[in-house]
């Protein structure tokens, strides 16, 4: 091996081992290290070359390598004082990954020789292991990620038109016979499962974590697996688990394939911590490369700030922390063609130097003037657990984010709960309390029933309590908020009473939740039906507890679904760009929103704080700052009644104008014409579109014009 590569400067730039057609330019950050080598391996995995990088730019240590392809495997090793009182932690035992490796060998297999210390020493984790790593871990890989990508570019749909799938590469498509690659990139672009998702209606599927991860080893011990991946390692390198042959083409394919279909591909990525948790943690990457660097550390500098619940938290302040967040960012747009990200626990990539939370840290700066971040799709998970770390509402645009006030009182007005009519109110009205400042648009409020974390929208309606003793933790972990009610029978039940009570309150949920102003977000296969069995936190059930029950499926929600769905699509007024404030329009004097009660007047003050108020009307246009190439005109009137069965008067249509029910929840049906007096039946939604009535001919005219002709 020494003779087929010559070795010379190379560049800083870019970081990462870059291919460029002759040779590989190998380039890795570290402030605080005193040598880095380069450990080449052969195809058995044997460290066959240590090469010593002697350029130093600033803080980036490279070094050239001419006559090297792609395929080639390596990794670091990294010299420097081992202080973890001053917060450095280095230990040249510890085979390091390549924080910019496009590609990763395979998973770490747990060891103890994978930590800096020694297990069990007396002195923790201020001792020093030094017994090699090498043989327990991956290895980076050189990659050409340059890929043919044909005719279909992104889909570009706007916020407004936009219906959000949250969904696991593996979960959706592991109990699908008929998908070749199931449980991979390859099978969830399949066709089965494109199908599906252009049948039901929706425009992006958001992935959960997909970049390299870690099974944790408390799990591995339990023999269950981290299966949502939110411990990742390796920020541009797909997880080796989603790939059927080990190639990243595989994701650029599946990209491809979506993008085909009209389907924007959104991925969940994990920049608040990384897999090495606190200070009792592994050696992978980061900490061996410069932890003092990547890590916000205590005062004590041993010690980690930890505003994720996983141990530590990455240091956004520093300049090539936040590099290497942008720079990974913008691989997966311009080398992976992906539409977006949704940021897990983004309060902690926003905190700055004094740990508090800013609406103008660097990071947010950052990706707001990045001329290739700034055009994507951007969501904001608004929390983490720091302190002050719940921010709803208080993200800049361009960014959307989750709304977790949404889901829990969406979910406890159909469960009976009282006053909740004016939260209501407020959630389908685009939560503009929350979302309109700053410019922001009505479409900054991503609304759901249900995500990955939490009961699925049917053990919202099956279960009380949570059932999470499969997790192995004594059924201690997961919320035990979950304001689910299950219509009379904890869990499975042959009760035809029950299992209508349960259909009836899911489509109610999931009509209020395309009826609603924002972006609707639907958790992968609650269209289904399916069930966790009461598990509300399966983050580590890799078996059919996590997986979409496919056999299960409820035909019937399937279709309501795709039916309210179509309708959201064909109707302007329940996916505006602009927030409602019940002002008259310009355009007819005419208030863009009036909230009514049974009768038909507009709600008082009086009436919104009725105790035990279960019913709201929503007479709903077009907002009064929609501009004149906007289509202004129509009404839609929802009927949201969680109570007993009412006599509703709808309002007074305009002259030549009549009310058409479109659907409702308790007979979902064709479109028929509506009185004004209605009957609304017990927990329902019912919908109601305002039509012209037809001309009617002038039968006298029509009749002397005939004789003329005659």
């Amino acid at each position: 091996m020494t003779h087929r590569f010559a070795l010379s400067a190379g560049r800083p730039w870019p970081l990462g081992a870059s291919f460029d057609g002759e040779g590989v330019n190998f380039a890795v950050f570290s402030q605080h290290a005193t040598r880095v080598t380069l450990c080449l391996f052969g195809a058995d995995g044997t460290e066959e070359l240590l090469i010593d990088l002697r350029e130093r730019d600033g803080h980036v240590w490279h070094g050239y390598l001419s006559g090297m392809q792609p395929g080639q495997q390596y990794g670091y090793r990294v010299h420097g004082p081992y202080a973890p009182h001053d917060g450095h932690r280095f230990n040249p035992h510890k085979l390091l990954i390549d924080p910019y490796a496009k590609k990763l060998s395979g998973h770490p297999v747990w060891h103890d020789a994978l930590f800096g210390y020694t297990i069990g020493h007396k002195d923790a984790d201020l001792s020093q292991d030094k017994r090699d790593s090498a043989p327990y871990m991956p290895r980076s890989v050189v990659v050409d990620p340059a890929f043919t990508w044909g005719d279909h570019g992104p889909p570009g749909h706007p916020w407004s038109e936009t219906v959000l799938y949250e969904a696991h590469v593996k979960g959706l498509t592991a109990q699908r016979r008929d998908v070749p690659h199931a449980g991979t990139f390859l099978g969830l672009a399949s066709d089965p499962i494109l199908d599906h998702l252009t049948q039901l209606g929706v425009t992006a599927i958001e992935l959960l974590p997909v970049q390299a991860f870690v099974d944790d080893r408390f799990l591995v011990d339990r023999g269950l697996r981290n299966f949502w991946g939110y411990m990742s390692y390796g920020f541009f390198a797909p997880d080796p688990r989603y790939l059927s042959a080990g190639d990243i083409a595989e994701f650029q394919q599946m990209v491809a394939r979506f993008h085909a279909a009209g389907i924007e591909v959104i991925l969940d990525v994990v920049y608040n911590h990384t897999a090495e948790g606190d200070q009792l943690g592994p050696t992978f990457s980061f900490r061996g490369l410069d932890n003092a660097s990547y890590y916000r550390l205590a005062d004590d500098r041993r010690h980690y700030h930890d505003d994720t619940g996983c141990g530590n938290s990455l240091n956004m302040d520093h300049p090539f922390v936040l590099r290497l967040v942008m720079d990974s960012l913008r691989y997966w747009v311009e080398a992976m063609h992906v539409d977006g990200f949704r940021f897990d626990l983004a309060s902690t990539l926003a905190r700055t130097g004094d740990g508090g939370f800013s609406r103008d840290a660097p990071f947010l700066r950052a990706v707001r003037q990045d001329p290739v971040l700034n055009r994507v799709k951007l969501i904001a998970e608004p929390w983490d657990t720091g302190p002050g770390g719940y921010q709803l509402g208080a993200y800049p645009a361009p960014f959307r984010e989750w709304n977790d006030r949404y889901r829990d009182q969406v979910r406890r007005f159909w469960r009976g709960d009282h006053g909740m009519v004016s939260k209501l109110a407020s959630r389908v009205a685009g939560s503009a309390l929350r979302f309109d400042h700053d410019g922001r648009r009505a479409t900054s409020s991503i609304n759901f029933l249900a995500c990955h974390d939490g009961f699925t929208l049917m053990d919202a309606v099956s279960y009380d309590h949570k059932h999470n003793q499969a997790n192995g933790e004594a059924n201690g972990d997961g919320h035990d908020h979950n304001f689910s009610d299950n219509c009379g029978i904890e869990g499975p039940t042959d009760d035809p009473r029950v299992l209508a009570a349960r259909a009836r309150r899911r489509r109610n949920m999931m009509a209020t939740l395309m009826l609603s102003q924002g972006v609707p977000m639907i958790l992968a296969g609650d269209e289904l039906g399916n069930s966790q069995a009461g598990n509300n936190n399966a983050y580590c059930q890799d078996n059919p507890i996590g997986w979409v029950d496919w056999n299960g499926a409820d035909p019937g929600f399937l279709d309501f679904c795709r039916k309210v769905i179509a309708f959201r699509r064909t109707s302007p007024i329940l996916r505006q760009k602009w927030f409602l404030h019940s002002q008259p329009r310009h355009l007819d004097g005419i208030p863009d929103l009036v909230w009514r009660r049974a009768d038909g007047t507009a709600m008082s003050d009086a009436d919104w704080a009725t105790p035990g108020l279960l019913f709201l009307g929503m007479e709903v246009r077009m907002a009064r700052g929609t501009p004149p190439y906007e289509p202004r005109l129509g009404a839609i009137y929802v009927v949201f009644n969680a109570g007993a069965p009412v006599d509703a008067t709808l309002p007074q249509a305009p002259e030549g104008q009549f009310w058409r029910r479109c659907f409702d929840t308790a007979e979902p049906g064709a479109l028929a014409p509506a009185s004004l007096d209605t009957r609304i039946d017990a927990e329902t939604v019912a919908v109601f579109d305002l039509i012209r009535k037809p001309a009617v001919p002038d039968i006298g005219r029509a009749t002397a014009k005939k004789g003329r002709t005659a």
